[in-house]
């Protein structure tokens, strides 16, 4: 029986719980997310739990990717996006780790579904036009007409940029699960390839599969990484109006 390469993406009834007289169904996905979050809350604890001047491997490694974010921020944002360190670093660590635990072997790849991905752009999506228009009013709105416009021509740059800034969230959540998606289907398909194979030239295949997944795990990070600037970018148009 032949398998096609999306099966892996199937949400599956893992288990179905009884509380407080509701169903709560544990899902694949729902699985992966939590152990995702533990193993993020585990590794920062044991990372920072006896701190040294001369860090450990654990600890020099928790703190380059804190000082990735916090770099990150400052560029896209400055100083006034310090605040908002904590919700950058939690979106880049939740992302990255999920993208990589869909690398495991009979792991799930939870930002492969566009539910998760939109989920998580419409929370950043709403952060920041709630924070536009708490920090400046109805002078947010100039955010849609650029300076210097024309004014016979600023009707036409107000739609354009209006729809533009509605498009974000769609972009942000496609972009991260269409490259979760295509990765792993091309692992897939190479994987079944060489299964089909005859045993004396599965040899010749397994180098550049072996590259393939270094690529993918490269683009788990960086599809990670490549959300948490977008959305450092969205923030500073909130702040400063740029």
């Amino acid at each position: 029986m032949k398998h096609s390469p999306l099966d892996q993406f199937k949400i599956k009834e893992i288990a179905n719980i009884q509380l407080f007289g509701h169903d709560v169904i544990v899902t694949n996905s729902a699985l992966f997310m939590i152990i995702a979050s533990f193993f993020i809350i585990l590794y920062f604890t044991l990372a920072f739990k006896n701190k040294k001047l001369v860090p450990t491997r654990l600890q020099l490694s928790g703190e380059l990717f804190y000082n990735l974010i916090t770099d990150t921020v400052n560029q896209n944002v400055g100083v006034k996006g310090k605040k908002f360190v904590p919700l950058i670093f939690t979106l880049f660590m939740f992302i990255m780790v999920c993208n990589l635990f869909g690398m495991i072997p009979y792991g799930f790849t939870v930002t492969s579904h566009i539910s998760i991905t939109f989920a998580l752009a419409m929370m950043v999506f709403l952060l920041v036009t709630l924070l536009g228009f708490i920090l400046h009013g109805f002078h947010f709105f100039s955010l849609f007409l650029p300076a210097g416009t024309p004014w016979w021509l600023a009707p036409l740059m107000v739609l354009i940029e209006l729809f533009a800034y509605l498009a974000r969230p769609v972009s942000l959540s496609l972009r991260l699960a269409a490259n979760m998606v295509a990765g792993h289907v091309l692992l897939k398909v190479i994987a079944g390839f060489i299964v089909s194979m005859a045993f004396y030239l599965k040899i010749f295949p397994i180098p550049f599969i072996s590259v393939l997944i270094g690529f993918e795990i490269f683009v788990a990070i960086l599809q990670a990484y490549i959300f948490t600037i977008l959305s450092c970018v969205y923030l500073n148009d909130a702040i400063n109006l740029h």
